[in-house]
């Protein structure tokens, strides 16, 4: 009599905590009731994927912002930190001679042939000058090389006799871009065209390490910072747009990854196996719905989209994968970085829970019964 008040206070236990039995989150009709009732907290937005037409555009990868449009300066164009190599060729009398003053026309610096005066390397300053001996202070500052020589050879008009002059770019600092990261040749790279591209400047400085699929390339131009997937590079040519001095490249690895909770075969975040991941593809990397608890009618992806403001709006897609065409189209739903797939729990699952459960309580109970009536016979 004994034993059978203890199983019914067990039976009426486990009847009371059908209310509370475990499960890894809430089912799919709970999730809609939730999310249609905000209380103007965060309005999000719902969207039940049944065709193409409500598909998200494929966004993964694409520039953050865009760049300023410049014209590509010239390659020889001389700005502050440049060093130059600076020729003075003359014929006759030379202005830099060491000549005596004799009468001689030998000592006095006369040549018959031209003499050439090479001067020390001169390092264009902070304000863009130069000072040339006899010439005085020359602003070079955004002139090009063909352009500084003919300031140098007014500079000397009536100290020489029509002195033609040679400027090369020993150091150059302002055709130049820094590049940093990722790259197996950091550091300062100078462009020698002016049409070399992203890619090529990555190319230039001995290539990327590790997974195209796992670098973002920032670049910063003018104050304003753009990131880009560097794999976007390779499949969008479009974005491959030139480089212009004065940038900066910084490679960063930053994988991409979405997160799968609820009912699904497993529980956990998982890495982007390509470039590009499709719904169906996440579903079958998590293991698929789980057959004893997940509701395949109820998978969701929770999503931070971008508004007609710039903003960030949420959003959730429902799919239905009862639907055979949902796999159709779950194969053009496209992935992207910290998305939040979950995997409802079927609400018909909750009886055999509750079976499994009062068959757990009672194990031990009847084991006990068995054993008394053992030492009892």
């Amino acid at each position: 009599m004994q034993m059978k008040t203890i199983a019914h206070l067990v039976l009426l236990a486990g009847l009371a905590g059908c209310a509370s039995l475990p499960t890894s989150g809430p089912t799919g009709k709970q999730i809609e009731k939730s999310l249609r009732v905000t209380d103007g907290k965060m309005p999000i937005r719902i969207v039940e994927v049944g065709s193409l037409s409500e598909i998200p555009s494929v966004e993964n990868g694409t520039p953050s912002g865009s760049l300023p449009s410049l014209a590509p300066p010239p390659t020889d164009m001389v700005g502050p930190g440049d060093l130059l190599d600076i020729n003075i060729y003359e014929a006759g009398v030379t202005l830099f001679s060491s000549g005596s003053g004799s009468v001689d026309g030998a000592a006095a610096g006369v040549s018959p042939g031209v003499q050439v005066q090479k001067l020390p390397p001169s390092r264009v300053d902070d304000n863009g000058d130069i000072t040339i001996p006899y010439g005085g202070k020359l602003r070079v500052m955004g002139r090009t090389l063909r352009e500084v020589e003919s300031q140098i050879q007014r500079s000397l008009r009536g100290l020489s006799q029509n002195p033609k002059v040679l400027v090369t770019l020993i150091q150059s600092i302002t055709n130049s871009l820094i590049v940093s990261g990722e790259v197996n040749r950091p550091g300062r790279l100078v462009l020698q065209t002016n049409h070399e591209t992203l890619s090529d400047v990555v190319a230039l400085a001995g290539g990327y390490r590790g997974n195209a699929r796992d670098l973002i390339l920032r670049v910063v131009r003018q104050n304003r910072t753009v990131d880009i997937r560097f794999n976007t590079l390779i499949d969008n040519p479009s974005f491959d747009v030139p480089a212009y001095p004065g940038d900066r490249f910084m490679l960063i690895h930053a994988p991409q990854s979405y997160s799968v909770l609820g009912a699904p075969g497993k529980v956990e975040q998982i890495g982007f196996a390509r470039s590009s991941v499709s719904l169906a593809e996440a579903i079958a990397s998590a293991g698929g719905v789980s057959a004893g608890t997940g509701d395949p009618a109820a998978v969701f992806l929770f999503r931070y989209v971008k508004d007609e403001n710039g903003g960030s709006a949420p959003v959730v897609y429902h799919v239905n994968m009862m639907n055979a065409g949902s796999y159709l189209l779950a194969q053009r739903f496209a992935m992207q970085d910290q998305d939040v797939l979950y995997i409802g729990n079927a609400s018909a699952n909750q009886p055999g829970k509750l079976l499994q459960l009062v068959s757990q309580l009672f194990t031990p109970l009847v084991t006990v019964t068995a054993a008394v009536q053992t030492l009892q016979n």
